[in-house]
């Protein structure tokens, strides 16, 4: 087990250093620079802090006494964390598997809060028996809670050496695709937003629009791609420069209900009319796509359910499971409304 004179040494500082940064100490001045070289140490060296006793519990000895046991929620969220109606859902069947099992949350974060390594030591610093994420995580802070929390489950991330709850992404955007083609359009473009690898054609949803673009032989014109970063604002103001230009597409598949109702707005304000000029359809199907202006068009996702399987899957592994990681997919199906 690493010590503080080893982050110390790690991070060229002294011990008393460490300290300061590590218990927040503004007495002293200490640089930004000096910081971030300490808790960069802290992680890689998978340091913790030992003063307490109940710091040394076992995983076994966690699961053994149930009140002992500590589960937490990573979000993936691209700005204020309880504002996207996606990821509540889900959360919501989370927090109610949990509670009819007996449980709480002890905490809930986001990816973006994690980047900051004062923040991901906090978190982690105490025992924590059972892990949810919902955001893959850049590759050193994934791996460095791997090393802390001993159960994890994903919801719909990257990693294959856990279990992983959600849905099909490619699927889902080849029957978006393929009902937009069936409503004869033939100039489709595509908005959606990339995670960590920063990239939106690595996404599996770029991925299957492209490839059922392709399987109908339509082409894919790059300037009706749009990268909107999962932003409304960022959406609204690409629509309007593509709808001031006179040359879009006449239908848009929206990776989520929320940029597509972006989309509408945007739409909207330069006097184009849907779905007679523009069809639009979305993904997620959450609560007030059906009563956006036309109604929304969309594939729904089982968002309550996939928290609830989540949970029943990391209940398992704590329970003794030790089977090989498994991915579990929930179906998905078409809404067809107005604005298609």
């Amino acid at each position: 087990m690493s010590t503080i004179r080893d982050v110390a040494k790690l991070a060229n500082v002294s011990t008393a250093t460490v300290s300061r940064v590590l218990n927040n100490d503004t007495k002293y001045k200490i640089t930004e620079e000096t910081k971030e070289r300490v808790w960069q140490a802290v992680t890689q060296l998978n340091y913790k802090i030992s003063s307490s006793p109940k710091r040394n519990l076992t995983a076994k000895d966690q699961v053994d006494n149930k009140s002992q046991i500590k589960i937490g929620c990573v979000l993936s969220v691209t700005r204020d964390k309880y504002n996207d109606p996606y990821f509540m859902s889900i959360l919501s069947g989370v927090e109610e598997r949990l509670l009819s099992a007996g449980y709480n949350i002890a905490f809930i974060r986001t990816g973006i809060e994690l980047d900051d390594r004062k923040i991901l030591f906090n978190t982690f610093s105490e025992p924590i028996t059972g892990l949810i994420l919902m955001e893959s995580l850049n590759s050193e802070t994934y791996e460095y809670i791997r090393k802390q929390v001993p159960y994890i489950v994903g919801i719909d991330t990257e990693r294959g050496d856990i279990d992983n709850v959600g849905y099909d992404h490619y699927n889902v955007a080849s029957m978006a695709v393929n009902h937009l083609i069936e409503k004869g359009h033939t100039h489709i473009g595509y908005i959606g937003g990339s995670g960590y690898t920063g990239n939106l054609k690595d996404s599996r949803r770029y991925r299957g629009y492209y490839a059922s673009m392709h399987a109908a032989g339509l082409t894919v014109n790059p300037d009706w791609v749009i990268d909107c970063l999962w932003d409304e604002a960022v959406c609204i103001e690409q629509i309007n420069r593509l709808c001031q230009t006179g040359n879009y597409p006449t239908a848009f598949f929206a990776g989520s209900d929320l940029m597509a109702m972006a989309a509408l707005n945007g739409l909207y304000n330069n006097g184009i009319s849907v779905p007679n000029q523009v069809a639009v359809i979305g993904l997620s199907n959450i609560e007030v796509s059906k009563y956006s202006n036309p109604p929304l068009s969309t594939i729904e996702v089982p968002t309550k359910e996939i928290g609830m399987v989540a949970v029943d899957n990391l209940i398992d592994r704590i329970n003794g499971n030790q089977l090989l990681p498994k991915k579990v997919i929930l179906p998905t199906h078409l809404i067809v409304r107005s604005s298609t």
